[in-house]
């Protein structure tokens, strides 16, 4: 199955899509899926991408790899084979890692046949760090930006004075509980850590036992980098264990969360994204109803503007490059500066980090002030309480990126 390339003349530039789609987060990945086609759909509705040789159109397939990196390798294999030169994938920072290194020993031994690898989730911070790569393009804040922001919120919030560490068992879920350990000792001294756990990723079918430790912590607030199903069921089970604290969370405004948590997470949970619905401005608005006017219903309400961004830096790219060569574009993509909708992020060339503005929003009810939209028809928005300029929201990086010379 394949995005709709929109009758625009020419031969389609293919983009493989890796990712989980049937599984513990086939929701996830299928959220992705709508996002990324719908960005798609947009460059060929303005003609596709203008190259030296003539206009030509996207087009997404889809590949699943059930969120496991063998399965990812026989995909980017499959792709390779189909003559694909761009690959995108996130939800899983272990698949990525997998796929980076895959996509550098791909472009070293087989030139002819080169891909780029453009990212819009996977946030472990050693992709654009130690183990960051030429051929590999982050679109999301990594996870220590994300808890920066997180704890930009917590430094300020004296009702907190514990907090419960709760994460997914692989690369991710343990850089997560890292960071928040260290800067919560450099911004929050004064707040103890009462809990500090991994649990098996996608394979926790009941958080019931989860939520009992943590309620029995005493602690004031959780922080957590679960995501899809793992953070829906353990919000879901902390609410009805009776837990009263926060959740500062990195994905705590979709895929079910909220209407897990109910009138439980008013005021409660907080969510660091890089844009949420109810930020304010016409133009916000504006690219949020064009979103439910392609995709309506409900349980479609998962939009990402960070995708958004990524595919408009990958057309303009093209363009610059004049050609579909994968160097060529990715050299273009180092330079990358893209805006929609009043949304705006470049491309750092150092460590091909994306540097976007972040917001933090907390769970409130639709119709209060500052939460004009709610998520997945679920009567509960968030509304911004934190906006972070992108020269705010910037952290070093230690990559020692090798490039190749033709």
């Amino acid at each position: 199955m394949s995005a709709r390339a929109q009758n625009v003349a020419g031969k389609p530039i293919t983009i493989a899509l890796i990712e989980g789609l049937s599984g513990a987060f086939a929701n996830a990945g299928e959220a992705v899926f709508r996002n990324i086609s719908w960005a798609i759909e947009r460059v060929n509705a303005r003609g596709g991408v203008k190259l030296a040789s003539g206009a030509r159109p996207l087009q997404l397939v889809r590949y699943d790899s059930r969120g496991q990196s063998e399965e990812a390798f026989s995909a980017l294999r499959a792709a390779i084979d189909a003559g694909t030169h761009f690959v995108m994938q996130g939800n899983s920072s272990a698949v990525a890692a997998a796929l980076v290194d895959a996509v550098d020993k791909q472009n070293t031994r087989d030139p002819a046949h080169r891909m780029v690898f453009l990212n819009y989730s996977a946030v472990d911070p050693v992709l654009t760090n130690e183990r960051c790569s030429f051929w590999h393009f982050r679109f999301d804040a990594h996870a220590d930006m994300r808890v920066a922001a997180l704890l930009d919120v917590l430094r300020d919030d004296r009702s907190v004075g514990s907090v419960y560490l709760i994460g997914q068992d692989y690369s991710f879920g343990q850089g997560v509980l890292r960071e928040a350990r260290r800067q919560l000792g450099l911004q929050r001294r004064d707040v103890k850590i009462v809990g500090d756990e991994l649990h098996p990723l996608g394979r926790v079918k009941d958080f019931a036992p989860y939520a009992a430790k943590i309620r029995a912590s005493g602690a004031q607030a959780v922080i957590t980098g679960n995501w899809g199903n793992d953070l829906t069921l353990l919000v879901k089970a902390a609410r009805e264990a009776g837990f009263e604290g926060k959740f500062y969370t990195f994905y705590g405004n979709a895929l079910g969360a909220p209407a897990a948590l109910g009138d439980a997470g008013v005021g409660r949970v907080l969510a660091v994204a890089d844009w949420l619905p109810n930020v304010p401005g016409a133009q916000s608005e504006a690219f949020y109803a064009a979103f439910h006017q392609r995709f309506p219903r409900p349980e479609e309400d998962y939009v990402h503007m960070r995708m958004q961004l990524m595919v408009e830096a990958l057309a303009q790219a093209l363009e610059k490059a004049g050609r579909d060569d994968p160097l060529t574009v990715a050299r273009a993509l180092e330079d990358a500066s893209v805006s929609l909708y009043g949304q705006s992020g470049r491309m750092r060339a150092a460590d091909h980090q994306f540097q976007q503005s972040l917001v933090v929003g907390q769970m409130e009810r639709k119709g209060t002030p500052g939460v004009k939209f709610d998520v997945e028809g679920s009567g509960y928005g968030f509304k911004v309480i934190r906006n972070i300029a992108p020269e705010r929201a910037e952290l070093p990086n230690t990559c020692q990126m090798r490039r190749p010379d033709a």
